[in-house]
Protein backbone atom coordinates (compact mmCIF):
# COMPACT_ATOMS: atom_id res chain seq x y z
CA UNK A 1 0.00 0.00 0.00
CA UNK A 2 1.62 3.43 -0.68
CA UNK A 3 2.12 6.42 1.72
CA UNK A 4 -0.54 8.18 0.79
CA UNK A 5 -3.31 5.82 0.37
CA UNK A 6 -2.11 4.51 4.13
CA UNK A 7 -2.30 8.23 4.78
CA UNK A 8 -6.28 8.39 3.34
CA UNK A 9 -7.14 5.50 5.18
CA UNK A 10 -5.52 6.86 8.67
CA UNK A 11 -7.09 10.08 8.10
CA UNK A 12 -10.56 8.94 7.27
CA UNK A 13 -10.25 6.46 10.67
CA UNK A 14 -9.40 9.83 12.69
CA UNK A 15 -11.74 11.75 11.14
CA UNK A 16 -14.80 11.35 13.73
CA UNK A 17 -12.73 11.37 16.28
CA UNK A 18 -11.14 14.44 15.71
CA UNK A 19 -14.27 16.26 14.98
CA UNK A 20 -15.29 17.13 18.11
CA UNK A 21 -11.94 17.88 19.49
CA UNK A 22 -11.21 20.97 20.87
CA UNK A 23 -12.21 24.25 19.01
CA UNK A 24 -11.75 22.18 15.81
CA UNK A 25 -15.07 24.03 14.53
CA UNK A 26 -13.58 27.42 14.54
CA UNK A 27 -10.53 29.11 13.03
CA UNK A 28 -9.13 30.99 16.31
CA UNK A 29 -10.85 31.00 19.48
CA UNK A 30 -8.52 32.15 21.81
CA UNK A 31 -8.47 35.54 23.08
CA UNK A 32 -5.20 37.84 22.90
CA UNK A 33 -2.70 37.15 25.46
CA UNK A 34 -1.71 39.02 28.21
CA UNK A 35 0.85 41.34 28.40
CA UNK A 36 4.41 40.02 28.37
CA UNK A 37 6.86 39.33 31.45
CA UNK A 38 7.91 42.30 33.11
CA UNK A 39 11.58 41.21 32.31
CA UNK A 40 10.86 41.15 28.65
CA UNK A 41 8.30 44.52 28.70
CA UNK A 42 11.03 47.07 27.12
CA UNK A 43 10.60 47.52 23.50
CA UNK A 44 13.15 45.78 22.08
CA UNK A 45 13.72 47.49 18.63
CA UNK A 46 15.80 49.71 21.36
CA UNK A 47 18.50 47.18 21.25
CA UNK A 48 17.79 44.32 18.43
CA UNK A 49 17.96 44.97 15.09
CA UNK A 50 18.84 41.97 13.20
CA UNK A 51 16.64 38.87 13.57
CA UNK A 52 17.63 35.63 12.26
CA UNK A 53 15.09 32.89 11.95
CA UNK A 54 17.38 29.36 11.80
CA UNK A 55 14.67 26.42 10.65
CA UNK A 56 15.64 23.06 11.22
CA UNK A 57 13.60 19.96 10.41
CA UNK A 58 11.71 17.33 11.19
CA UNK A 59 12.63 16.59 15.85
CA UNK A 60 10.36 16.75 18.65
CA UNK A 61 11.32 18.48 21.92
CA UNK A 62 11.79 15.12 23.72
CA UNK A 63 13.84 13.13 20.98
CA UNK A 64 16.99 15.87 21.39
CA UNK A 65 16.22 17.27 25.18
CA UNK A 66 15.45 13.79 27.08
CA UNK A 67 16.54 14.96 30.84
CA UNK A 68 17.86 18.67 29.88
CA UNK A 69 17.50 20.20 33.44
CA UNK A 70 14.78 21.56 34.15
CA UNK A 71 13.34 20.67 30.71
CA UNK A 72 9.74 19.01 30.63
CA UNK A 73 11.34 16.25 29.23
CA UNK A 74 10.90 12.56 30.93
CA UNK A 75 12.46 9.38 29.38
CA UNK A 76 9.68 7.41 29.23
CA UNK A 77 6.59 7.89 27.23
CA UNK A 78 3.18 5.87 26.44
CA UNK A 79 2.73 3.70 23.52
CA UNK A 80 -1.36 3.12 24.28
CA UNK A 81 -1.52 1.91 27.51
CA UNK A 82 1.80 0.99 27.73
CA UNK A 83 4.78 2.84 29.78
CA UNK A 84 7.55 2.90 27.45
CA UNK A 85 11.37 4.02 28.01
CA UNK A 86 12.58 6.49 25.70
CA UNK A 87 15.64 4.39 23.63
CA UNK A 88 18.96 6.15 22.36
CA UNK A 89 19.23 6.43 17.89
CA UNK A 90 21.37 7.91 16.13
CA UNK A 91 21.22 11.07 14.40
CA UNK A 92 22.36 9.70 11.37
CA UNK A 93 19.98 6.10 11.96
CA UNK A 94 19.15 6.21 8.24
CA UNK A 95 15.57 5.57 9.43
CA UNK A 96 12.52 7.76 9.38
CA UNK A 97 9.10 7.94 10.20
CA UNK A 98 6.01 9.50 9.11
CA UNK A 99 4.98 12.83 9.44
CA UNK A 100 2.08 13.86 7.45
CA UNK A 101 -0.98 15.48 8.40
CA UNK A 102 -3.42 12.41 9.55
CA UNK A 103 0.02 10.88 11.27
CA UNK A 104 0.26 13.62 13.84
CA UNK A 105 -3.43 13.37 14.79
CA UNK A 106 -2.72 9.57 15.71
CA UNK A 107 0.51 10.94 17.97
CA UNK A 108 -1.52 13.62 19.59
CA UNK A 109 -4.85 11.11 19.82
CA UNK A 110 -6.55 13.73 21.44
CA UNK A 111 -3.98 15.14 23.77
CA UNK A 112 -3.11 11.65 25.06
CA UNK A 113 0.09 11.55 23.95
CA UNK A 114 0.27 7.38 23.05
CA UNK A 115 -0.38 7.33 19.55
CA UNK A 116 3.36 7.54 18.16
CA UNK A 117 3.30 4.13 17.14
CA UNK A 118 1.37 5.22 14.36
CA UNK A 119 4.48 6.76 12.95
CA UNK A 120 6.55 4.19 12.25
CA UNK A 121 6.85 3.22 8.65
CA UNK A 122 6.09 -0.33 7.26
CA UNK A 123 8.86 -2.76 8.37
CA UNK A 124 10.27 -0.70 11.33
CA UNK A 125 9.73 -1.64 14.78
CA UNK A 126 6.36 0.63 16.39
CA UNK A 127 8.75 1.29 18.91
CA UNK A 128 11.04 3.19 17.24
CA UNK A 129 9.12 6.82 17.40
CA UNK A 130 10.03 6.55 21.09
CA UNK A 131 13.82 7.23 20.47
CA UNK A 132 16.21 10.29 21.92
CA UNK A 133 19.22 11.64 20.15
CA UNK A 134 22.30 10.99 22.94
CA UNK A 135 23.98 14.31 24.09
CA UNK A 136 26.81 14.12 22.81
CA UNK A 137 25.66 13.28 19.12
CA UNK A 138 24.03 17.04 19.03
CA UNK A 139 26.73 18.73 21.94
CA UNK A 140 26.39 22.21 20.02
CA UNK A 141 22.11 22.11 20.44
CA UNK A 142 22.99 21.09 24.24
CA UNK A 143 25.53 23.79 24.74
CA UNK A 144 23.44 27.04 22.50
CA UNK A 145 20.17 25.59 25.03
CA UNK A 146 22.47 25.63 28.67
CA UNK A 147 24.25 29.27 27.90
CA UNK A 148 21.02 30.90 26.27
CA UNK A 149 17.29 30.19 26.02
CA UNK A 150 15.57 26.53 26.03
CA UNK A 151 11.86 27.57 24.75
CA UNK A 152 10.24 23.83 26.09
CA UNK A 153 6.45 24.81 25.02
CA UNK A 154 7.20 25.87 21.10
CA UNK A 155 4.54 24.46 19.42
CA UNK A 156 3.71 23.87 15.35
CA UNK A 157 1.11 26.26 14.75
CA UNK A 158 -1.05 23.43 13.09
CA UNK A 159 -0.78 19.42 12.68
CA UNK A 160 1.53 18.02 9.63
CA UNK A 161 4.57 18.71 8.28
CA UNK A 162 6.99 20.86 6.35
CA UNK A 163 5.16 22.90 3.89
CA UNK A 164 2.48 24.50 6.46
CA UNK A 165 4.96 25.04 8.85
CA UNK A 166 7.55 27.09 6.86
CA UNK A 167 4.52 29.05 5.63
CA UNK A 168 3.46 29.53 9.24
CA UNK A 169 6.99 31.10 9.37
CA UNK A 170 6.87 33.97 7.02
CA UNK A 171 2.55 34.37 7.07
CA UNK A 172 1.68 32.84 10.18
CA UNK A 173 -1.90 32.08 8.23
CA UNK A 174 -2.78 28.64 6.07
CA UNK A 175 -6.43 29.50 5.87
CA UNK A 176 -8.23 29.68 2.43
CA UNK A 177 -10.95 32.04 1.77
CA UNK A 178 -13.59 31.90 3.15
CA UNK A 179 -12.13 29.86 6.30
CA UNK A 180 -13.73 26.22 5.42
CA UNK A 181 -10.48 24.79 4.83
CA UNK A 182 -7.01 25.17 5.02
CA UNK A 183 -3.15 24.20 3.94
CA UNK A 184 -2.10 20.56 5.24
CA UNK A 185 0.65 18.65 3.43
CA UNK A 186 3.07 19.44 1.09
CA UNK A 187 1.67 19.31 -2.86
CA UNK A 188 1.46 15.78 -4.66
CA UNK A 189 5.17 16.33 -6.77
CA UNK A 190 6.35 17.81 -3.78
CA UNK A 191 7.12 21.17 -5.67
CA UNK A 192 5.78 23.66 -2.99
CA UNK A 193 4.75 26.73 -5.01
CA UNK A 194 4.37 28.85 -8.21
CA UNK A 195 7.07 26.97 -10.01
CA UNK A 196 4.95 23.45 -9.36
CA UNK A 197 3.91 21.79 -12.96
CA UNK A 198 0.49 22.91 -14.27
CA UNK A 199 -2.34 21.17 -12.64
CA UNK A 200 -0.85 20.89 -8.89
CA UNK A 201 -3.13 20.30 -6.40
CA UNK A 202 -1.85 20.90 -2.87
CA UNK A 203 -3.53 18.90 0.27
CA UNK A 204 -6.01 20.56 2.69
CA UNK A 205 -8.12 19.79 5.25
CA UNK A 206 -11.43 21.37 6.70
CA UNK A 207 -12.67 21.87 10.14
CA UNK A 208 -13.34 18.24 10.75
CA UNK A 209 -10.06 17.67 10.52
CA UNK A 210 -10.37 15.60 7.41
CA UNK A 211 -7.57 15.59 4.61
CA UNK A 212 -8.47 16.08 0.94
CA UNK A 213 -5.79 16.36 -1.99
CA UNK A 214 -7.93 19.05 -4.29
CA UNK A 215 -6.76 22.09 -3.15
CA UNK A 216 -5.44 24.97 -5.04
CA UNK A 217 -2.71 25.40 -7.01
CA UNK A 218 0.27 26.05 -4.15
CA UNK A 219 1.08 29.71 -5.58
CA UNK A 220 -1.02 31.70 -3.35
CA UNK A 221 -2.03 35.57 -3.68
CA UNK A 222 -4.88 35.72 -0.43
CA UNK A 223 -2.40 35.86 2.26
CA UNK A 224 -0.54 38.63 3.77
CA UNK A 225 3.13 38.10 4.65
CA UNK A 226 5.86 39.29 6.89
CA UNK A 227 7.27 40.61 3.27
CA UNK A 228 4.34 43.21 3.02
CA UNK A 229 5.17 44.35 6.99
CA UNK A 230 8.64 44.62 6.58
CA UNK A 231 8.35 46.30 3.01
CA UNK A 232 6.05 48.61 4.21
CA UNK A 233 8.41 49.82 6.94
CA UNK A 234 11.49 49.46 5.25
CA UNK A 235 12.92 46.95 6.97
CA UNK A 236 15.06 44.65 4.91
CA UNK A 237 15.06 41.19 4.70
CA UNK A 238 16.30 37.82 3.43
CA UNK A 239 15.97 34.34 2.74
CA UNK A 240 18.64 32.28 2.59
CA UNK A 241 17.84 29.21 0.77
CA UNK A 242 19.32 25.45 -0.90
CA UNK A 243 18.75 25.00 -4.67
CA UNK A 244 16.77 21.58 -5.22
CA UNK A 245 16.17 19.78 -8.39
CA UNK A 246 12.56 18.71 -8.64
CA UNK A 247 13.15 16.30 -12.01
CA UNK A 248 12.50 19.40 -14.46
CA UNK A 249 14.92 22.00 -13.60
CA UNK A 250 16.45 23.41 -10.31
CA UNK A 251 14.25 26.22 -7.74
CA UNK A 252 14.44 27.21 -4.42
CA UNK A 253 13.43 25.65 -0.93
CA UNK A 254 11.95 28.65 0.20
CA UNK A 255 8.56 29.35 1.44
CA UNK A 256 8.24 32.57 -0.39
CA UNK A 257 8.32 29.79 -3.81
CA UNK A 258 4.14 29.73 -2.80
CA UNK A 259 3.66 33.82 -2.19
CA UNK A 260 2.93 35.04 -5.86
CA UNK A 261 3.33 38.15 -5.25
CA UNK A 262 7.32 37.67 -3.93
CA UNK A 263 7.66 35.10 -6.60
CA UNK A 264 6.95 37.07 -9.82
CA UNK A 265 7.93 40.32 -8.30
CA UNK A 266 10.81 42.55 -7.13
CA UNK A 267 11.16 40.54 -3.76
CA UNK A 268 12.29 37.54 -5.17
CA UNK A 269 15.66 38.63 -5.19
CA UNK A 270 15.71 38.91 -1.24
CA UNK A 271 15.52 34.82 -2.06
CA UNK A 272 19.43 33.62 -2.44
CA UNK A 273 20.98 30.93 -2.67
CA UNK A 274 23.50 28.71 -1.94
CA UNK A 275 21.90 29.28 1.63
CA UNK A 276 25.74 28.87 2.86
CA UNK A 277 25.72 32.69 1.57
CA UNK A 278 24.66 33.72 5.10
CA UNK A 279 28.24 32.58 6.87
CA UNK A 280 29.89 35.04 4.14
CA UNK A 281 27.35 37.85 4.04
CA UNK A 282 27.20 38.86 7.87
CA UNK A 283 30.50 40.40 7.49
CA UNK A 284 28.45 42.97 4.80
CA UNK A 285 27.90 46.46 5.98
CA UNK A 286 24.74 46.30 4.12
CA UNK A 287 23.20 42.68 6.01
CA UNK A 288 19.07 42.48 6.00
CA UNK A 289 17.19 43.05 9.58
CA UNK A 290 15.51 40.46 8.95
CA UNK A 291 16.82 36.82 7.42
CA UNK A 292 15.12 33.49 7.48
CA UNK A 293 17.75 30.34 6.85
CA UNK A 294 16.92 27.08 5.85
CA UNK A 295 19.88 24.07 5.55
CA UNK A 296 20.47 21.76 2.99
CA UNK A 297 18.71 18.43 3.10
CA UNK A 298 22.38 17.00 4.49
CA UNK A 299 22.56 19.67 7.25
CA UNK A 300 19.17 19.51 8.43
CA UNK A 301 18.65 17.55 11.23
CA UNK A 302 16.27 15.41 9.04
CA UNK A 303 15.61 11.43 10.00
CA UNK A 304 17.15 9.39 7.10
CA UNK A 305 19.61 12.28 5.51
CA UNK A 306 22.30 9.85 6.77
CA UNK A 307 24.26 13.16 7.92
CA UNK A 308 24.88 14.21 11.27
CA UNK A 309 26.09 17.91 10.29
CA UNK A 310 22.99 19.52 11.32
CA UNK A 311 24.46 20.50 14.67
CA UNK A 312 27.60 21.63 13.39
CA UNK A 313 25.76 23.58 10.82
CA UNK A 314 23.72 25.73 13.24
CA UNK A 315 27.01 25.93 15.01
CA UNK A 316 28.32 28.00 12.23
CA UNK A 317 25.51 30.52 11.79
CA UNK A 318 25.31 31.43 15.46
CA UNK A 319 29.04 31.68 15.63
CA UNK A 320 29.26 33.77 12.68
CA UNK A 321 26.55 36.39 13.87
CA UNK A 322 28.51 35.84 17.46
CA UNK A 323 31.71 36.97 16.63
CA UNK A 324 30.77 39.58 13.76
CA UNK A 325 29.55 43.11 14.56
CA UNK A 326 26.28 41.85 14.24
CA UNK A 327 26.37 40.45 17.79
CA UNK A 328 25.76 43.80 19.98
CA UNK A 329 22.15 43.80 18.26
CA UNK A 330 20.82 40.42 17.49
CA UNK A 331 18.44 37.58 18.58
CA UNK A 332 18.58 34.51 17.09
CA UNK A 333 15.86 31.59 17.09
CA UNK A 334 16.87 28.05 16.07
CA UNK A 335 13.50 26.66 15.66
CA UNK A 336 12.25 23.06 14.05
CA UNK A 337 9.45 22.52 11.70
CA UNK A 338 7.55 19.71 13.15
CA UNK A 339 8.08 16.98 14.92
CA UNK A 340 9.19 14.20 12.53
CA UNK A 341 7.10 11.82 13.80
CA UNK A 342 8.90 11.46 16.79
CA UNK A 343 7.23 11.28 20.76
CA UNK A 344 6.94 14.06 22.91
CA UNK A 345 4.73 13.75 26.13
CA UNK A 346 3.57 17.40 26.19
CA UNK A 347 -0.37 18.08 24.39
CA UNK A 348 -0.37 21.07 22.50
CA UNK A 349 -3.02 23.86 23.55
CA UNK A 350 -6.18 23.07 20.66
CA UNK A 351 -6.14 27.21 19.32
CA UNK A 352 -8.39 26.33 15.95
CA UNK A 353 -9.31 23.32 13.58
CA UNK A 354 -5.67 22.99 12.94
CA UNK A 355 -3.34 22.77 16.20
CA UNK A 356 -1.85 23.97 17.93
CA UNK A 357 0.52 21.29 16.52
CA UNK A 358 3.19 18.48 18.54
CA UNK A 359 6.25 20.34 20.58
CA UNK A 360 9.24 21.21 18.47
CA UNK A 361 12.67 22.51 20.04
CA UNK A 362 13.20 26.09 20.26
CA UNK A 363 16.70 28.01 21.26
CA UNK A 364 16.45 31.35 21.57
CA UNK A 365 20.29 33.45 21.73
CA UNK A 366 20.88 36.69 22.19
CA UNK A 367 22.84 39.53 24.61
CA UNK A 368 19.96 40.18 26.19
CA UNK A 369 18.74 36.49 26.19
CA UNK A 370 17.30 35.42 29.79
CA UNK A 371 19.32 34.25 32.76
CA UNK A 372 18.36 31.46 35.36
CA UNK A 373 17.75 33.16 38.49
CA UNK A 374 20.97 32.95 40.56
CA UNK A 375 22.90 31.74 37.33
CA UNK A 376 25.01 33.18 34.98
CA UNK A 377 24.02 31.55 31.88
CA UNK A 378 21.06 29.87 30.69
CA UNK A 379 17.38 29.93 31.33
CA UNK A 380 14.35 27.09 30.61
CA UNK A 381 11.19 29.08 28.86
CA UNK A 382 8.12 27.30 30.44
CA UNK A 383 5.83 29.95 28.31
CA UNK A 384 3.26 28.46 25.54
CA UNK A 385 4.32 29.50 22.34
CA UNK A 386 4.19 28.93 18.32
CA UNK A 387 5.33 29.98 15.06
CA UNK A 388 3.56 32.85 15.31
CA UNK A 389 5.21 34.49 18.49
CA UNK A 390 8.39 34.98 16.25
CA UNK A 391 6.35 36.91 14.19
CA UNK A 392 5.28 38.69 16.76
CA UNK A 393 8.51 39.70 17.96
CA UNK A 394 9.89 40.99 14.39
CA UNK A 395 6.40 43.07 14.64
CA UNK A 396 7.10 44.43 18.08
CA UNK A 397 10.97 45.09 17.34
CA UNK A 398 10.14 46.85 14.57
CA UNK A 399 7.24 48.50 15.38
CA UNK A 400 4.95 46.48 12.54
CA UNK A 401 1.07 45.74 12.46
CA UNK A 402 -0.32 42.15 12.58
CA UNK A 403 -0.51 40.87 9.57
CA UNK A 404 -3.98 40.42 10.01
CA UNK A 405 -7.43 39.08 12.31
CA UNK A 406 -7.31 36.13 13.67
CA UNK A 407 -10.25 35.81 12.63
CA UNK A 408 -9.36 35.39 8.97
CA UNK A 409 -6.67 32.80 10.45
CA UNK A 410 -3.65 34.65 11.12
CA UNK A 411 -1.67 33.82 14.16
CA UNK A 412 0.64 36.59 14.99
CA UNK A 413 -2.03 38.06 16.79
CA UNK A 414 -2.77 35.87 18.86
CA UNK A 415 0.15 34.22 19.68
CA UNK A 416 2.56 35.18 22.74
CA UNK A 417 5.87 36.73 22.09
CA UNK A 418 8.44 35.37 22.51
CA UNK A 419 10.25 38.88 23.95
CA UNK A 420 9.73 37.21 27.97
CA UNK A 421 12.85 35.25 26.70
CA UNK A 422 15.07 38.47 26.64
CA UNK A 423 15.65 41.10 29.48
CA UNK A 424 16.43 44.16 28.21
CA UNK A 425 17.46 45.56 32.06
CA UNK A 426 20.57 42.94 32.06
CA UNK A 427 23.88 44.01 31.25
CA UNK A 428 24.39 42.70 27.32
CA UNK A 429 25.92 38.70 27.07
CA UNK A 430 29.23 38.25 25.57
CA UNK A 431 29.49 35.74 23.05
CA UNK A 432 31.62 32.75 23.05
CA UNK A 433 32.51 30.26 20.41
CA UNK A 434 30.52 26.99 20.08
CA UNK A 435 32.64 24.15 19.79
CA UNK A 436 31.09 21.57 16.65
CA UNK A 437 32.36 18.60 14.84
CA UNK A 438 32.60 20.49 11.45
CA UNK A 439 34.08 24.04 11.09
CA UNK A 440 32.71 26.72 8.66
CA UNK A 441 34.76 26.13 6.17
CA UNK A 442 32.99 22.58 5.75
CA UNK A 443 29.99 24.03 4.75
CA UNK A 444 31.33 26.55 2.46
CA UNK A 445 33.25 24.19 0.20
CA UNK A 446 29.66 21.59 0.42
CA UNK A 447 28.84 20.76 -2.65
CA UNK A 448 24.74 21.29 -2.76
CA UNK A 449 22.97 17.50 -2.30
CA UNK A 450 19.79 19.13 -4.79
CA UNK A 451 17.72 17.60 -2.59
CA UNK A 452 14.87 18.98 -0.39
CA UNK A 453 15.81 19.00 3.03
CA UNK A 454 11.93 17.46 3.62
CA UNK A 455 9.82 15.60 1.15
CA UNK A 456 7.66 15.32 4.11
CA UNK A 457 6.72 11.50 3.36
Amino acid sequence: MSNRRAAVLLCCALGVLTACSGNAGGIASVPQVAQDERAGATAPGRYIQHIFIVIQENRSFENFFMGFPGADAPSYGYAGNTKTTLQPIALNDPRELHNRWPYALADWDNGKMDGFSNSAMTGQPPTLPYSYVPENQIRPYRTLASRWVLADRMFATEFGASFTAHLDLIDGNTVLPPGTYAEADYPPNWVWGCDASVGTRSDIVNHARQEFYNGPFPCFTHVRTMADTLDAAHVSWRYYAPSVSQGFGSTLWSAFSAIKKVYYGPDWSNVVTPETRVLTDIDRSDFPNVVWITPDWRNSDHPGNGSDTGPSWVASVVNAVGTSKLWKSSAIVVVWDDWGGWYDNVPPPQRDFLGLGIRVPCIIISPYARVAQGKRAGYVSHSTYEFGSILKFIEQTFNLKPLGSPADGYTDSRAKSIRNSFDFKQKPRAFRPIAAKYPKSYFLHQTPSMRAPDDDD
